[in-house]
């Protein structure tokens, strides 16, 4: 017997693949890479990394938030970013923006993403 509980919210982007926005399993949110996608029309939102990340946290922020949620609860973040060197400092400042100490722990590294700058995925812990 499977103690998995897909979310989905039509506030985030919709997945574009075989997978789920986010699964509840025990006492932790996991979330699937979300980019700067629109919910809306699926086009991607911005042409800096400032405004891709805005974008990406606000979708993240709805999977979250679909299970009574937010950003305070977020544990663990993995970041892509497209140009690690050229865009780390500008994606850090948004990011933190979103964030109250202690920040969640954080791994980023450089991939090759498709054609967006930004892909973020969270866990998140949820007190009972």
């Amino acid at each position: 017997m499977s103690d998995k509980q897909e979310l989905r919210t039509d506030q985030g982007a919709a997945p574009i693949g075989a997978y789920s926005q986010g699964l509840v399993v025990g006492d932790f949110v996991y979330t699937s890479g979300a980019g700067p996608l629109d919910p809306r029309t699926g086009e991607v939102v911005g042409t800096d990394v400032a405004e891709q990340t805005h974008q990406t946290m606000r979708n993240l922020g709805a999977i979250l938030e679909a299970h009574g949620l937010g950003f305070d609860d977020v544990v663990k973040s993995t970041v892509h970013l497209q140009h690690l060197k050229r865009d780390f400092a500008t994606y850090n400042e948004v990011y933190k923006s979103y964030f109250t100490r202690p920040y969640p722990v954080r791994t980023t590294v450089g991939s090759d993403l498709m054609d967006i700058l930004v892909e973020i995925d969270f866990v998140a812990y949820r007190a009972r």
